[in-house]
């Protein structure tokens, strides 16, 4: 770690502290909960193994105010076209509806799978540009139900 010098405060710079992200996990909710009133995050996760116990795939996802975002999803290569990867996909979006979610947001690079995505009716909302190799992590967003909400709508 580095810190910086001088006196009052200290700044320090290092790696990972799992403590820190921790405090900062619950100030950031208690903030948003505050000035959302949505207080109902809360994770999942969705898994896939085969006979032996060996995983074939997972996805990971979170769920906050009727937004469920997936964190990662991943099958392993070999199984890469047997279909896993949408039927967790879709199980995912169920268990989002379950928790009472109406809408999905997801991001992937460029070299990843964002067409995956939006075959399964995900829109793109936008890019962050300079992934290294000169991609892109494509953000996209997918809605449960009619959108936006009857008494949203003018």
């Amino acid at each position: 770690m580095t810190p910086h010098p001088g006196p009052g405060p200290t700044l320090i710079t290092g790696a990972r502290d799992t403590e820190l992200n921790d405090r900062l996990t619950a100030e950031l909710v208690a903030f948003n909960a505050a000035a959302t009133g949505a207080a109902d995050r809360d994770m999942f996760s969705v898994k896939v193994t085969d006979e032996a116990g060996v995983l074939i795939g997972g996805l990971a996802a979170w769920t906050w105010g009727g937004l469920c975002g997936i964190e990662m999803l991943w099958v392993r290569e070999n199984d890469r076209k047997g279909g896993w990867g949408s039927m967790m996909l879709r199980a995912a979006e169920t268990e989002a509806r379950r928790r009472g979610c109406d809408r999905m947001t997801v991001s992937s690079f460029t070299f990843q799978a964002p067409e995956f995505y939006q075959r399964h009716g995900y829109v793109e909302t936008g890019r962050t540009l300079g992934i290294p190799g000169g991609h892109a992590d494509v953000h996209m967003f997918k809605p449960l139900s009619p959108w936006p909400p009857a008494s949203d709508a003018t």
